[in-house]
């Protein structure tokens, strides 16, 4: 590993490694990019030449180039109106994209530098297609804002890969989690909250008490609750009331509380329910998973689509078709089943033959009888 004096390096709350030069008794300076990459090692000799007073960028932006906009972009009040998670994997990925493109001038870069930028994460599709939408967001506010003359990105599409997403709880994995968690304890109710509100993490963690009124549930969800905010009003169900009320009331706002008292980060909660579903022996369950759960069981049970949606809070059809595809295929298969006709008995299309004990079909019977009415005496026609 590449050692370099005065250089320091931490941790963030998303895992991500961030590196600054720090000599005393100056302030510490952001380096971008990887120790050893170009932007750095740039940064690195200006600031131990002393050409780095204060705690800013060191490397010189050039007017115009790609990094310029993206700066001008992190620091805009629409960037600041985004939820402090949406900023975070921005930001991750339009600072990525300067290492390799920064130095460029925006209005030279094409659709085919958008897609040496997300096919530098093709090894993890996911991840390029958070890229993208990164550099689409980036790019439509840099035309708005007359900084690029187009948006090359819209010529770009996403990588295409095959994924299932969160795994849905089944109704024999919830009652394995609620055999090791019974009611009264905090991972019993975690379940009930995420099961019975269709909640996200972020929201589950802010429930408490002021958000109950009238046996109902009423609250604003977390994601995009600056700019399109989505208020949630479901009635709440018998088994959340019942978790809710055997947990002992506390002087903390939210119904889940960590042990210090105070209420959970959305990552904290994450995590924490991931320990008890392992204690669970649900190694595979999550707490997204109870989301996708609630809306396939919805589906499953005959919920229209725009019953889904009151419950989850999704805002297009589109997106409640991803929870929902499993459990309408098999229920629409139940249904298409039952339409084709049987080979045989009552429901048939060509209802077969009717014989009686001794062996005659109807058209037989049927002339029988009128040989018997044209001759009653039993004699053979013609000799009378």
């Amino acid at each position: 590993m590449l050692r370099l004096k005065f250089v320091v390096s931490d941790v963030d709350r998303h895992g991500n490694v961030r590196y600054y030069f720090r000599r005393r008794p100056d302030p510490k300076t952001r380096l971008r990019g990887k120790p050893g990459s170009k932007i750095f090692m740039e940064t690195y000799d200006r600031c131990l030449a002393g050409d780095a007073p204060a705690a800013t960028a060191c490397a010189e932006v050039r007017p115009g180039s790609f990094r310029s906009v993206c700066e001008r972009y992190l620091g805009s009040s629409a960037f600041g109106a985004l939820d402090p998670s949406t900023q975070a994997w921005r930001r991750r990925g339009l600072e990525a994209a300067c290492e390799a493109h920064g130095g460029k001038l925006i209005r030279r870069l094409l659709a085919r530098h958008v897609r040496q930028m997300r096919d530098s994460r093709r090894g993890t599709p996911a991840a390029a297609n958070t890229l993208l939408k990164a550099l689409r967001a980036l790019f439509s506010w840099a035309v708005e804002h007359d900084l690029a003359p187009g948006d090359p990105t819209r010529e770009v599409k996403r990588v295409r890969y095959a994924s299932k997403g969160h795994h849905s709880w089944s109704l024999t994995e919830v009652e394995a989690y609620e055999a090791v968690h019974p009611l009264g304890t905090k991972a019993r109710l975690a379940l009930a909250l995420l099961l019975y509100t269709a909640g996200r993490r972020e929201d589950v963690v802010r429930l408490g008490p002021r958000h109950v009124s009238a046996g109902r549930m009423r609250y604003v969800q977390a994601k995009n609750e600056h700019r399109a905010p989505v208020a949630m009003d479901i009635p709440i169900h018998p088994d959340l009331a019942e978790a809710i009320a055997s947990v002992p009331p506390s002087s903390c706002p939210s119904f889940l509380e960590t042990d210090y008292g105070r209420s959970f980060s959305p990552n904290g909660f994450g995590n924490r329910f991931k320990e008890w579903c392992i204690q669970a022996a649900l190694p595979h369950c999550s707490a997204h998973g109870c989301r996708k759960a609630t809306a396939a069981r919805l589906a499953e049970r005959g919920a229209t689509p725009h019953q889904i949606m009151a419950i989850t809070g999704h805002r297009t059809l589109e997106e409640v078709e991803r929870y929902t595809r499993e459990a309408q295929r098999a229920r629409l298969a139940d249904d298409a089943m039952a339409l084709l006709p049987r080979r045989s008995g009552s429901d048939a299309r060509v209802p077969p033959k009717q014989f009686s004990q001794d062996g005659v079909g109807p058209s037989a019977r049927k002339r029988k009888n009128k040989q018997a009415f044209e001759n009653p005496g039993g004699a053979p026609k013609g000799t009378r």
